[in-house]
């Protein structure tokens, strides 16, 4: 079977897989010249793990790893193998606490998901799900905009969110969807027990069949003449308001 691999860009994408899992790091790429004390040091941290760092030109490094917003350094890694639904009852399961899950239902932009995976390991989520199609996967932009939390957090793709949600709830986890037309506002609900946010896609909100799935719908009041937040706001608004009533 082969071993799928990527970059990742940047101190910050590098410094969470080293701190996370450093044997998927494989070899890593620095600009010649002048570094930053925090590229420096993480050169060392790669040697002292008998990690094979090679100096290159920028020109050179910018077209090895297909980018330029490298800030100097870039490691190409072994990808996380995919967790499924089945990986995901089992966190449940385990957890100590009541679940907090941030769920995607097909989030396309990949700037968006990784401000989404930042937001949601920052409030402690025990992880974000997502559908394998029509949804963005770990991308080198997921990671840079999640700022490395992409390597910390659990992340699910599952073949039938529907499926995967009703699992969910069969495990004990109620179901809120987010959606602009609800009654009820997220501050006016109970977010203490095990709870899985729900998520629509940037441009069409919920399908339907999530939609219906869900045990409830829960808006975030906003001022008139606004269409909607971004997804990542939104995602960030509700998981906070969990995390301000959960007392952590």
């Amino acid at each position: 079977m082969s071993v799928e691999t990527d970059w990742l860009l940047g101190p910050n994408a590098l410094e969470a897989q080293l701190d996370a899992d450093p044997t998927r790091i494989l070899e890593a790429l620095v600009e010649d010249g002048k570094r930053s004390a925090r590229v420096e040091a993480l050169v060392a941290r790669l040697r002292k793990l008998d990690i094979a760092v090679q100096s290159s030109p920028r020109a050179q490094l910018d077209k090895r790893v297909a980018s330029d917003r490298h800030q100097g350094i870039a490691a190409r890694w072994r990808l996380p193998e995919a967790l499924d639904e089945s990986d995901l009852i089992a966190l449940v399961e385990k957890s100590a606490t009541p679940a907090l899950i941030l769920v995607l239902d097909g989030v396309q932009d990949p700037h968006n998901l990784g401000a989404c995976i930042r937001t949601a390991a920052a409030a402690g989520a025990l992880a974000v799900v997502v559908p394998k199609d029509r949804a963005v996967g770990l991308t080198p932009t997921v990671m840079r905009a999640s700022a490395g939390m992409a390597a910390r957090l659990p992340f699910v793709r599952v073949t039938n969110l529907a499926r995967a949600l009703e699992r969910l709830k069969k495990a004990g986890v109620w179901l809120a969807g987010a959606a602009g037309e609800a009654t009820d506002t997220v501050y006016q609900s109970d977010l203490t027990g095990p709870l899985a946010i729900v998520m629509g896609s940037e441009g069409d909100g919920l399908r339907e069949l999530t939609r219906k799935t869900c045990d409830f719908l829960w808006k975030i009041p906003i001022a008139p003449g606004v269409e909607s937040l971004n997804v990542s706001v939104a995602a960030g608004v509700f998981l906070f308001e969990a995390v301000r009533q959960r007392g952590r």
